[in-house]
């Protein structure tokens, strides 16, 4: 089930499809706060896939630590989180042994 909560205004084609997995074993928070009027933050959890959309040019900030405490451990441009095509590459390759 999809869930789109503070969805982009669309204004260009600069919004793109991103996809960051939580590879620790800790509880991270993903935000994004350098998009003027706009703010998006999750949790994550360990092992979990988040899917979301965002401005190329968005910076995700993963927080992570101990309860009550959280540090900011990464920042990773939106661009070089982006998938689609190879989603779509996939798509046809299980489309194609399912048959």
């Amino acid at each position: 089930m999809s869930q789109i909560l503070d969805s982009i205004t669309v204004t260009n084609d600069s919004v793109v499809l991103c996809c960051y997995v939580n590879a620790t074993s800790k509880i991270q928070v993903a935000r994004i706060t350098n998009i003027t009027g706009w703010y998006f933050e999750r949790v994550v959890f360990p092992g979990q896939r988040l899917i979301f959309e965002a401005y190329q040019e968005a910076m995700l900030e993963i927080h992570s630590g101990m309860m009550a405490s959280a540090i900011l451990t990464d920042r990773i441009t939106c661009a070089d989180l982006v998938i689609g095509q190879e989603l779509d590459e996939v798509e046809v390759l299980e489309s194609k042994g399912a048959a």
